[in-house]
């Protein structure tokens, strides 16, 4: 059987699609031909030369809307690409001179720009930033109150303005970012009043939002996904085709292909240009957890108790398997296209790369201390509940059911990492997310895990907690 299901645009896929290409070293499922031999070394390295695209379709974006159909068609490859990038390095210049004093543009900072870039691209990228950081005081912590029951997920806008939450409580919470202030409540409805109520009726898991704002995306146990106007909040369209529970929503960067994950072991991918189902990928044993995406045609997953995290190669119709814990893996979150982040129910934390099998580092009770609570007496281990990355960069943080927020730094080349400093709160940590300038963190606190009802901290607030955070004065 096919690891990808294929179907015509709005219907499920009824044919597997043939195979193509083979089956990274490492990988297990059915839809292998051959078993590949085990024999290899651990640390055995994954290369895939096809990782790194160029997607040629971007090229449209920088392309004048003002020129002729006829023009196109008679410019060769050669002279397209040329004006394409002379275009796109007048738009650099252009943005330059916007944020600089002076008229004249800094083709240093352009230059250093186009290098980021690149890094990016080809997943290289690590800025250090994260000894720069001092530890924020209680003054630094906004705490923003509107949701009745525990926050599960939320997402920040790309232009860092305004914040989305959803939660156990079915409803969806638009708030600014910069205020605090809610500025739309998209309530939860009662269960049965599915057909009749506009936002979701059953606990909301999972949310997401395009790069260029243009989509927010809900995705609850009720199997179904919303799609919403972030701007208005008002619904465009439901997709269905789940069998169980939506538990993880991330956008490809850069476009409007959505990946969806979910406990009936699927990862689904959707175009919302088209508002269309595009293909089924199977794989995980167990529930998924999580997922995320940047800007390659991939997405990453978290497989819970099949302590698996898998990469799905799109193009490639290919998947690499990765092993390293040893209890359910219930969030992960990628740093750049190279290296990623996940946390377990085990109370580990890892860092992996994705040319390795195995964890770079990993972590044992990345989050020590006993537990306060007389029902979790007999778990010494805090659980990993959420992970976030300031991506490119070398700051990341882990949640979990401790309360507390650790800030990590990477080593060069992402080998390892060490702690910088921790923030305590009181509640779960369920979510997570960095804003894209570093300038502030927000964190979904409840009172019960996003999975499941295993404890109830009475005395924690369901809440967003924005944590600004601030650099050493020899930064500034």
């Amino acid at each position: 059987m096919s690891f990808f299901i294929r179907g015509s645009k709005g219907k499920t896929a009824t044919k597997s699609s043939k195979r193509k290409k083979g089956i990274p070293a490492g990988k297990e499922g059915a839809g292998t031909k051959k078993k590949k031999k085990l024999s290899k070394l651990e640390q055995e390295e994954i290369p895939s030369d096809s990782d790194i695209e160029s997607d040629d379709a971007d090229d449209e974006g920088w392309a004048s809307k003002g020129a002729s159909e006829e023009e196109e068609d008679q410019e060769t490859a050669q002279e397209k690409r040329l004006r394409l990038t002379k275009q796109y390095l007048a738009q650099l210049e252009r943005e330059e001179n916007e944020t600089a004093d002076s008229l004249t543009p800094d083709k240093d900072a352009i230059a250093h720009r186009l290098q980021s870039e690149l890094l990016e691209q080809s997943g290289k990228l690590q800025k250090q930033v994260a000894a720069d950081y001092i530890a924020p005081s209680g003054d630094d912590l906004q705490i923003l109150r509107g949701h009745q029951l525990a926050i599960t997920c939320l997402v920040i806008s790309s232009d860092n303005k305004h914040i989305f939450s959803a939660g156990k409580d079915c409803a969806i919470i638009k708030w600014n970012a910069e205020t605090g202030k809610k500025e739309h409540k998209i309530p939860g409805g009662r269960k049965g009043t599915e057909d009749t109520h506009v936002g979701h009726t059953a606990h909301i898991l999972a949310l997401a939002i395009s790069s260029d704002d243009a989509f927010l995306v809900s995705g609850c146990r009720n199997k179904v996904i919303h799609v919403w106007d972030p701007h208005t909040c008002q619904r465009k369209h439901t997709f269905k085709g789940h069998r169980d529970a939506v538990s993880g929503l991330a956008f490809r960067k850069g476009t409007h292909q959505l990946f969806s994950a979910s406990h009936d072991r699927s990862v689904k991918i959707w175009n919302l240009d088209e508002m269309a189902y595009v293909e089924t990928l199977f794989g995980h044993q167990d529930a998924i957890t999580a997922v995320d995406s940047l800007t390659r045609d991939r997405a990453i997953t978290s497989g819970g108790r099949d302590n698996s995290v898998r990469i799905w190669k799109v193009l490639e119709e290919s998947q690499l398997i990765f092993h390293g814990h040893s209890g359910s893996i219930d969030c992960v979150r990628l740093i750049n296209e190279e290296h990623f982040i996940s946390g377990s129910d085990d109370g580990s934390l890892a860092i992996w790369s994705v040319m390795k099998k195995k964890p770079l580092q990993t972590i044992q009770n990345a989050h020590p201390g006993p537990d306060a609570t007389a029902e979790g007496a007999m778990h010494k281990e805090n659980w990993i509940s959420s992970v976030a990355a300031l991506q490119g960069t070398d700051l990341l943080a882990s949640g979990s059911k401790d309360g507390c927020i650790r800030f990590w730094q990477c080593s060069d080349g992402y080998r390892s990492v060490t702690p910088v400093f921790t923030l305590p709160l009181v509640g779960f940590i369920n979510a997570m997310q960095f804003s894209s300038d570093g300038n502030f963190l927000v964190a979904g606190v409840g009172q019960e895990h996003r999975l499941g009802r295993w404890w109830r901290l009475k005395e924690a607030k369901n809440s967003v907690v924005i944590v600004r955070l601030k650099k050493s004065s020899k930064e500034k």
